[in-house]
């Protein structure tokens, strides 16, 4: 069986960016094309600041979210193939994220023998 050219070519993203609850994709070729956001739960469940993070990698076959640790290939997209990662997975990763969340809203605290031993030398 003989495969064609334009067949053989693999489509590459010039450009990735969350819009409307979707993932658009630009492809080197001049198509866009859109999966929705509820494919990626881990894009779903991030903040605007960690969508906007992206870049492409493997010169355009995929899209990395390093602050997400979510990747998409364009393939996948183009095939209409949602994230493939398990619920039990996504549940630890949220976890971890509520772990972390909670982690930095903790106050400092405070050195309480340092504290007293200035207000008591203030006087």
């Amino acid at each position: 069986m003989r495969t064609s050219t334009a067949e053989a070519r693999v489509s590459l993203a010039i450009r990735a960016r969350i819009l409307n609850e979707a993932v658009v994709v630009d492809l080197r070729d001049g198509r866009s094309v859109t999966a929705p956001l509820t494919w990626y739960p881990r894009l779903l469940h991030g903040s605007a600041r960690e969508r906007r993070n992206c870049r492409l990698v493997g010169g355009g076959v995929g899209i990395r979210w390093p602050d997400l640790d979510e990747d998409v290939s364009v393939e996948s997209i183009l095939a209409g193939r949602p994230s493939a990662e398990s619920q039990a997975s996504l549940r630890r990763w949220l976890a971890s994220r509520r772990a972390l969340a909670n982690k930095r809203m903790q106050p400092a605290r405070a050195n309480s023998r340092g504290q007293g031993a200035r207000r008591r030398a203030r006087g």
